[in-house]
């Protein structure tokens, strides 16, 4: 089994901030995650598409590959493995800087397992994975924007929306959007998928940022 890999796509000199990318994959599979998969070069597409957005706002920005393709279980699942590994290795590149993830069907499930990582301040899932029952403890704190297709057939929009509202109480913040005639897979309106990542990340490190002032004023 091969390890797994991070691809940088934007690494200014002085980033404000960093946004991890987490791709998706399957229920059950043991093969290695490669270049031809789908689920890892649509995320890396929309990595390409984002470049402009993080350098502009200087941001570091990150795909993980997983090592292998499935989530295989709800028990320390190999996908979530390889987030807290992937966190642990772009907060040493950058350290104390605050960390968006951003995730895609599975990956969208994994990033919603690892935010409780205190480096981690925001979610963003596209069309995530998000069954009936989810543990949702680990967005506590966190801000969490989530965009299904209303014609996804893969994923179920009445779950991650009902994940969203169970997390109101005890996240930082919490929304949830439809976006009409999309299916799984980003094809349709990608342009609306990016500008959805982008307005999202901008808005949660907005709020990070303003918590954080804050924070430091009252304790001043």
């Amino acid at each position: 089994m091969t390890d797994p890999r991070l691809d940088s796509f934007s690494d200014p000199a002085q980033p404000r901030a960093i946004m991890l990318l987490l791709h998706g994959g399957q229920e059950h599979s043991e093969e290695a995650v490669r270049n031809k998969h789908a689920s890892w070069w649509r995320m890396a597409a929309m990595a390409r598409s984002l470049r402009g957005f993080a350098d502009d706002g200087h941001l570091s920005m990150t795909l993980l590959q997983y090592r292998m393709r499935g989530w295989n279980g709800s028990h320390d699942p190999a996908p979530v493995r390889d987030a807290r590994w992937a966190l642990d290795q772009v907060t040493a590149q950058h350290p104390g800087l605050p960390v968006v993830l951003v995730g895609h069907s599975m990956g969208g499930r994994t990033a919603c397992r690892v935010a409780d990582d205190p480096r981690v301040v925001g979610v963003v899932a596209l069309a995530p994975w998000l069954p009936e029952g989810e543990p949702n403890g680990a967005v506590a704190g966190r801000h969490l924007r989530v965009l299904h297709g209303s014609r996804d057939n893969w994923t179920s929009a009445f779950w991650s929306r009902s994940y969203v509202e169970r997390s109101r109480p005890i996240a930082a913040s919490a929304t949830w959007e439809s976006l009409p005639g999309a299916g799984h897979f980003m094809f349709r309106r990608p342009s609306v998928w990016r500008r959805f990542v982008e307005d999202s990340v901008s808005d949660i490190l907005d709020n990070a940022t303003s918590h954080e002032e804050a924070s430091s004023k009252g304790s001043a």
